[in-house]
C-alpha cells in the first residue's frame, strides 16, 4: 500500500486547519503557502473533504475553509479513505464481502487480512488532535507539519 500525494496533502491541509481553528475560515491560498502545496492541487482535494463532511466552506470576502469536526473526532483513517479509497493491501479485501473465487482455498489470505486489520487499527487510532498534541510537545509550543 502506498499513500498518494492526494492523501498526504489532504492530511496536511486538515492539520493546518486544526492548528488554526480559532482563526475561523482560512483562505486556501494561505493553507497552500503555509504548507508549500500548490493551491491548484488543494482546489482538487477540498471538494472531496467537503463532500465527506470534514470541511466547512464559506465563500466571499471572509471566505475559506475550516474543520467541520473537532480534531479529536477526525481520524487519519477517515481522511485517507476519503482521498485514497480502500486501504486494503489486496483487491479481494476492498469490499465488505470477499467475492474472490479462491478465498476459501487461499493459504495466504490470513496474512493480508491481518495486515489490513493492522493498517485500519493504526490509522483509525490517530486523530488530528493527536497530531497537534505531538507537534506541540515536540516543538515546545510551536507547531510542525
Amino acid at each position: 500500500m502506498k499513500i498518494s500525494t492526494k492523501g498526504r496533502y489532504a492530511l496536511r491541509m486538515l492539520v493546518e486547519l486544526a492548528m488554526q481553528r480559532e482563526n475561523g475560515y482560512i483562505a486556501l491560498k494561505d493553507i497552500a503557502e503555509n504548507q508549500s502545496i500548490s493551491k491548484k492541487y488543494l482546489e482538487q482535494i477540498a471538494p472531496l473533504l467537503n463532500r465527506a463532511g470534514l470541511l466547512k466552506t464559506n465563500r466571499g470576502y471572509q471566505g475559506g475553509y475550516m474543520l467541520a469536526k473537532d480534531p479529536a473526532d477526525c481520524t487519519v483513517g477517515e481522511i485517507l479513505r476519503v482521498t485514497e479509497g480502500s486501504l486494503a493491501p489486496i483487491p479481494c479485501l476492498e469490499h465488505d464481502v470477499n467475492d474472490c473465487p479462491r478465498a476459501d482455498k487461499c493459504s495466504t489470505l490470513f496474512v493480508w487480512e491481518g495486515l489490513y486489520s493492522a493498517i485500519n487499527e493504526y490509522v483509525d487510532g490517530i486523530t488530528l488532535q493527536d497530531i497537534l498534541d505531538r507537534c506541540t510537545d515536540a516543538d515546545g509550543g510551536d507547531y510542525c507539519i
